[in-house]
This record gives C-alpha cells, structure tokens and sequence, in this order.
C-alpha cells in the first residue's frame, strides 16, 4: 500500500488530525523561506506529544550539514528530506536516513538519480522560484519511468484529494507527499482535505 506523508505540520492539532486520518509521515519544514517552517523548539514540542509508530521527516534546504543533524537530534527526526542542491557527498554525512528530493523538468533529470545512495528518491514540480511547496503538477509520464526502476520514489508536486488516486495509478510510486494540496491556509492544513487525501490515496493503491 502506498505510504502517505502530509507536509507542512505547523502544529500539534494538524499533526494528530493527519495521523488520526491515517498519515504514515509527518513532515516539518526547517527553510526559512518558506511559509510553513517551523523553529526547532516548536517541531519538538509537536513531536513530543506524537503517538508510536509516525515517521517524523524534517525538510531543509541547502543548510549546513551540521545544523541539520543538531537539528535532527534536537527534535528526534526520523528522517532528513532535502530540498536543494545537496551532493550526494553531503548526504552520506547526515546522520539520518535520508529522502533526496529532485525538481523535475525533463526526463533529464532522473540521469541524477543514480549518482545518490539514499533511502528514497521524491520528485517535486521544478519551478524557478521555490524548492517545492508549489501546489505545480509536473509530466507524470516521467515519475513513472522512474518508479519502473527504483521502488523507492516518492511523488510531490501538485497533489490533491481530487487527482492524488489517479496520480498513484499512473506513477505506482512508493509514497506521495502533500503540502499546500490540503491547505486551509499557508501553514494551516484542512481537515476534511487531509482525511479525503488519504482516503483517495488508498483507493488508487
């Protein structure tokens, strides 16, 4: 069964709502620039009052090595997603496992894959003005070929409860991952949307 993250968490009442809708992972964004970051102290008061059994996923992007893994031991992250230009040099150095994530503009951009050893492998919408977050969708064609080659790809960019399932029958990835797909506002997610995300997310399996 495909894994589903919700992204984004900014506090405690987002969190529970998503894993009582049966979120497999919960993600915190440390990226100052985005709209939803959280400060250290705030993901790990969250991450203090969560259930067993959740994946906790902190989101960085071009940080310095040793600030995230301070960082990650600070709020207990399970795993490390990165947003930015990180080489694969970079990633064998976080002391956690670690999620590298790739803005997709053409096929080209899968040759990269194979240059990192890493857990998992999330393809996000490329867009000129933000590391992700972006609510673009991008070729699914090429998730798909991907995911034919590596079990371990993970979908972003765009989804919603309204194309998630169709998005999941066409890539077959490993997980999804959504953010500003169900959104109230920035930093502030919709319950009904998480529930109905998930929902659909299982129905295209």
């Amino acid at each position: 069964m495909v894994k589903v993250k919700i992204c984004g968490i900014t506090s405690l009442e987002d969190a529970l709502t998503a894993i009582d809708a049966g979120a497999d992972a919960l993600g915190f964004v440390f990226y100052s620039r985005s709209p939803r970051h959280v400060a250290p102290e705030q993901a790990a008061e969250i991450i203090g009052h969560l259930p067993p059994f959740v994946q906790t996923v902190g989101l960085f992007v071009n940080e310095d090595v040793s600030i995230v893994n301070s960082i990650a031991d600070q709020c207990g992250l399970d795993l490390i997603q990165l947003h930015g230009e990180e080489t694969p040099k970079y990633c064998d150095s976080v002391k956690r496992r670690v999620i590298k994530a790739f803005r997709v503009k053409d096929s080209s951009t899968l040759d990269l894959l194979a240059q990192y050893n890493v857990s998992g492998y999330l393809l996000d919408a490329w867009s000129p003005a933000a590391h992700g977050g972006t609510g673009q969708t991008f070729n699914w064609e090429i998730a798909a070929e991907a995911a034919q080659h590596c079990q371990r790809i993970v979908l972003a960019g765009g989804l919603t409860p309204d194309n998630v399932a169709e998005s999941i029958r066409q890539v077959r990835p490993y997980g999804v991952d959504v953010s500003s797909g169900v959104e109230a506002g920035q930093g502030r997610k919709d319950a009904c949307k998480v529930r109905k995300f998930i929902e659909q997310a299982r129905q295209g399996k």
